[in-house]
């Protein structure tokens, strides 16, 4: 287990996998697990993740991802959607924590009214989908790594092809497609900006 500092640091998109690679069930379990534990707003888990980690359904990717090649090589691809109805959440979510008394009904009641009013804004669905999938997108990046995996966001999809071609229901907005896999050479080292350029103190 590498400290976090530095493994933040070594994290790089990697686009050549070894194809040989599986990666167990219960492991890429493990990494979503904790994907999933990333911070949403009101604790909604706007995301939902759609897995291809078979040859052949990576295969069927292939075209829609603009004949990537690190889609079939990497040993699976996660398809991360943003929940646009994240508001259908809040009884799975509150129930629990009513039901163990960490919540009174009261407090679910006005957590519910204010989710409920940010619902009925026209902007606010597609950015909370795209904001919070992006946060467990990250998050799964990271665990990756501490497991020993590489993995790469990619943004150059046909989102619509993939909505048809995999039967995706409305109710989710493709955001991005993860590749993971064990790589066969290092990745490129980038630049960064200057941290000083991106930094503003407000006064």
């Amino acid at each position: 287990m590498k400290d976090f500092f530095e493994l933040a640091a070594s994290r790089r998109s990697t686009k050549q996998y070894d194809p040989n690679v599986e990666i167990p069930h219960s492991e890429l379990r493990e990494l979503l697990e904790v994907a999933g534990q990333a911070p949403s707003a009101w604790n909604l888990q706007q995301w939902h993740f759609l897995v291809f980690d078979k040859k052949e359904v990576q295969e069927k990717l292939l075209p829609i991802a603009y004949n990537q090649q690190q889609v079939v090589d990497a040993s699976a691809v996660i398809c991360i959607l943003g929940d646009l109805e994240g508001d259908k959440n809040i009884d799975p979510v509150f129930d629990p924590s009513v039901a163990a008394g960490h919540m009174t009904p009261e407090l679910k009641e006005i957590l519910a009214g204010q989710i409920r009013g940010a619902y009925k804004r026209s902007d606010y669905p597609r950015d909370a989908a795209i904001l919070n999938a992006s946060l467990a997108s990250m998050q799964f990046m990271l665990a990756a790594k501490a497991k020993g995996y590489d993995t790469c966001p990619i943004g150059g999809f046909n989102a619509n092809a993939l909505i048809e071609e995999f039967n995706v229901s409305e109710r989710y907005l493709p955001i991005m497609l993860i590749t993971i896999g064990k790589p066969t050479q290092e990745a490129r080292a980038t630049d960064r900006l200057p941290i000083e350029s991106l930094i503003t103190y407000a006064e």
